[in-house]
């Protein structure tokens, strides 16, 4: 082991100048002594000796024993050091620092005050409780041994306090005290839990040159150092030279592979462990049991608590907390739950950890029956008052919308820490009492435990996600000046979030320009948040410009943001983009399946599609709900009905999952598409759940499309009972009634429906982004003027349709009668004005379009060798030397 020298910049013990008692005692530390009245049997006796005073403390009278220290001190007698020692050790016994420090202030009435009287003192108020004043004791102390510094560095120890444990290390070596085997441990511990790597290289060096290396202990502490700073390779080294192993040994290697992912080498050594006679205590089978739940790996943790079981080893509380938990934390809550239950049943009685985890799992399920359950055993072994349990139960009743049992809770929580006052704030805030959150905000800037930055941000959120912005913006400027807190990139995250939520999604990206500009690092959460602000044909530079922040701050290998960066891109209509991303991703999760499959199928790609689903089944990656409704529609665009058919019968007979109504919504596009519409019909019919606007609409576009208007009347009228205000369908009733021979009824509906609405109501509305900036356009619009020419010569060169002519209907009226339709006054646009970024136009329409548009821009496509992207009301057209990927079906 290499030599390592560390400079001490650590500051020298305090010198203490020597009061006239020649000790430095009493110091302005001291208690000034308490003038105590004799007793009058102290009078009856001129002297009293040691052997008295260690009587007095045999029998507890500790009180009688500073006072006939009094009566010692005024007939100007002194004690022996052991005497006033073993004084001190009956206040440790005690634990009475009261006395202790009456001690203290007699000091002067030892013979001599040599270390191990100091050091008696020190360890006192250490054990007391009082570390600050054992410390400031030690520093007086003009002499100290390797008593006095062990006592020190060992209370700091059992405090935890791991920095100063290495401060006194650093100090006790330039005072040329070389620790012993004894002490070492703690030293070497402190270094592992502040990682302190040099440090320890250093100790080690140490103990090899000390002649140490035969001590279990200390060789156990260096292993263990070693692997907790993470150097998993010196651990294993030094492990393999070992001479002696004992059950701590294999722990400390064990649980060092397991905190750095090395599971499987984990497990090895665990077996290995056993085969050299160490048996494997309940300490190494909960390190690994708590290591794979931890990972994430619940399974093979249940596997190995029955292992254990096997092997005449009862689970303890902090094997069924880590179970309880491990499966709470992997979205199992369930069974989180079942597990509790046993655990109750097996005899073993939870922690406080225990019940805050069966009481997330609840809060996660917004299970309130089973929270209620979790409550009350909380309070039948006494827990409820318990801040970290209260914290939890606060939480639970809050999102499962019982804000009075969470704020009985929360006032019964006698020691309120931030979680508590942050749970029963955002509470409110989530159920939409931003009142009483604020009420509760400003009780808290009142109260002992002050906001923080989370806090502030839970406020914030609250009022923009309940649509007052003013109240969180003013809260987002008032954070750093009034309340002191530094804005976090979580404080933009729930400004972005809330203008999200409201559906604004210029305001958002426009937050998140400005929080790159304020040198605020964006984070996972914020890109998983702003990708799908952009999720648009028109966003597509945008796209590119996050996906580079995303790439500077190395955040493209985390799967959820690959995946959103995936099915971005997808939306953009950048396919190549999406699938480049997909296939660099080294580790692809069902998510990321299922955005290049629905990309793929959404660009009118279906054989690609239904290759890579062949792909995921051939890796074992089991299917969900979403694969299933990208697979149906990716046979419906590549005709093949009857595959299709047998897809959705597998998705409850070999998947045991349920159909939700987007699969019932494909399945009618399947049958539609062919022009099969009885068929459809009836599998409408047999739905065993009631359909909604989505199937009826499909059955719309089937009708429509292959002609049959009584069964698109049908359609319109279940769409309109179920949306009786909505102006488009009953636009298109009154046209379908007209074309099924219902004239004059229609031709009221239509005189009505003049009356109650603007004529703008039915122009189309269509936008466009060149170099930047995005261009808006309504039919009929007469302020382009020079576009017209262009146009109707590109009409002329498509044709007219005949179908046009009383045989369709649309949600747009016809150009004769409102004038060019907007997404032709684009094309026109992208062409002439910039005939140059013209190869890829890029077009949103808030309407579905009509067949002569769809058929103009099938042609532009081809004439001018361009690519042209139409986003409408019904799907996404990416229109491609003459064809489009809708396949003329939407």
């Amino acid at each position: 082991m290499e030599n390592v020298v560390i400079p001490c910049n650590l500051k020298p013990p305090i010198t203490i100048s020597p009061t006239k008692s020649g000790h430095g005692y009493p110091s302005e530390f001291s208690p000034k002594p308490t003038k105590l009245t004799i007793p009058v049997f102290a009078e009856t006796h001129p002297k009293f000796p040691d052997s008295h005073l260690d009587n007095l403390c045999k029998n507890g009278r500790l009180s009688e024993a500073i006072i006939a220290l009094d009566s010692i001190a005024e007939r100007g007698s002194k004690v022996k050091p052991k005497t006033y020692i073993n004084l001190l050790q009956s206040c440790i016994d005690a634990n009475s620092i009261e006395l202790g420090r009456e001690l203290h202030a007699r000091m002067g009435l030892v013979e001599y005050a040599d270390p191990f009287v100091e050091t008696k003192l020190v360890s006192m108020y250490a054990k007391c409780g009082y570390l600050d004043d054992a410390r400031s004791v030690f520093d007086e102390m003009r002499e100290r041994n390797l008593f006095t510094w062990s006592a020190m560095i060992g209370a700091c120890s059992r405090a935890k306090r791991w920095k100063e444990v290495l401060e006194l290390f650093f100090l006790m070596m330039k005072d040329g005290v070389v620790p012993d085997q004894f002490l070492l441990p703690k030293i070497l511990e402190a270094c592992g839990n502040c990682k302190c790597l040099k440090t320890a290289k250093v100790i080690h060096s140490m103990v090899i040159r000390c002649g140490f290396s035969g001590s279990i202990r200390v060789n156990n502490s260096v292993l263990a150092v070693y692997a907790k700073c993470g150097k998993m390779d010196w651990a294993k080294s030094f492990f393999e030279k070992m001479e002696k192993r004992d059950v701590v040994t294999w722990n400390a290697i064990i649980s060092g592979l397991c905190h750095t992912g090395q599971v499987k080498e984990a497990a090895r050594l665990f077996d290995e462990m056993r085969e050299e006679g160490t048996e494997p205590g309940l300490v190494t089978w909960n390190i690994l049991i708590a290591s794979c739940n931890h990972l994430g790996k619940t399974d093979v943790a249940m596997g190995l608590m029955k292992d254990m079981e096997s092997f005449g080893i009862a689970p303890d509380v902090f094997t069924w907390t880590s179970m309880i938990s491990g499966f709470a934390h992997n979205n199992r809550r369930g069974q989180a739950l079942d597990l509790f239950r046993e655990m109750l049943s097996a005899g073993v009685n939870p922690n406080a950890v225990t019940i805050a985890s069966a009481a997330s799992a609840c809060a996660s399920l917004r299970s309130l029956n089973k929270g209620l359950e979790v409550h009350a055993f909380a309070i039948k072994i006494g827990l409820v008052d318990n801040v970290l349990v209260g914290n939890s139960l606060v939480d639970m009743y809050s999102k499962c919308g019982q804000l009075e049992a969470a704020q009985e809770v929360f006032d019964m929580i006698k020691d309120k820490d931030v979680y508590s006052w942050n749970s029963m704030i955002g509470g409110y805030c989530q159920s939409g009492y931003c009142g009483k959150a604020c009420e509760l905000f400003m009780k808290m800037q009142e109260s002992d435990v002050l906001p923080n930055v989370i806090t502030w941000n839970i406020m914030i959120s609250g009022y923009i996600q309940n649509g007052d912005e003013d109240q969180a913006m003013d809260l987002f400027q008032r954070m750093e000046k009034d309340g002191k807190i530094k804005r976090n990139t979580a404080s933009w995250n729930s400004l972005i979030a809330g203008y999200l939520h409201r559906g604004d999604q210029g305001r958002a990206l426009g937050v998140f320009r400005q929080m790159q500009s304020y040198g605020v690092s964006p984070n996972l959460v914020t890109m998983l948040s702003v990708l799908p602000a952009c999720a648009s044909i028109l966003a597509a530079k945008k796209v590119r410009e996050i996906h580079g922040c995303v790439l500077r701050r190395s955040l493209e290998s985390e799967t959820p943001v690959a995946n959103s960066l995936v099915d971005t891109y997808t939306k953009t209509g950048n396919m190549k983009y999406s699938r480049a991303i997909f296939d660099r991703m080294s580790s692809k999760d069902i998510i990321t399946w299922n955005s290049i499959i629905a990309g793929y199928v959404l660009h009118g790609l279906p054989t690609v599609a239904l290759d890579l689903f062949d792909q995921m089944n051939k890796l074992g990656l089991k299917p969900n709900r979403g694969t299933f409704v990208s697979v149906i529609y990716a046979y419906s665009l590549s005709g093949l009905s009857d595959k299709g058919t047998l897809a959705f019968s597998s998705i409850s007979e070999d998947y045991s999952i349920v159909p939700c109504l987007e699969h019932y919504s494909a399945m009618v596009d399947l049958y539609g598409r062919p022009g099969r519409i009885k068929e459809a019909m009836e599998f409408i019919e047999d739905m065993p759940v009631e359909p909604d606007s989505s199937i009826w609409d499909a059955l719309l576009t089937a009708s429509r499309i292959h002609r049959n208007f009584g069964i698109s009347v049908h359609s319109l009228n279940h769409l309109l009972e179920l949306e009786p205000g909505n102006h488009l369908i009953q636009r298109l009733r009154a046209q379908a009634d007209a074309l099924v021979g219902k004239k004059s009824e229609s031709d009221s509906k239509m005189r009505k429906l003049e009356k109650e609405s603007s004529t703008k109501r039915n122009m189309g509305r269509s936008w466009i982004e060149i170099n930047n900036r995005v261009y808006t356009f309504v039919a009929g619009d007469q302020s382009q003027l020079h576009l017209y020419p262009w146009i109707h010569d590109i009409t002329e060169k498509v044709g007219k349709f005949g179908l046009r002519d009383g045989f369709c209907f649309e949600e747009e009226d016809r150009e004769e009668v409102g004038g060019v339709h907007s997404e032709k006054l684009a094309i026109a646009f992208a062409l002439i004005e910039f005939p140059r970024k013209a190869q890829c136009i890029r077009i949103v329409k808030h309407l579905r379009m009509c067949e002569g548009c769809h058929e103009t821009a099938k042609y532009v496509s081809k004439a001018y060798g361009c690519e042209i992207y139409v986003s409408d009301s019904k799907c996404l057209h990416r229109f491609s030397k003459g064809q489009c990927s809708c396949r003329d079906y939407w």
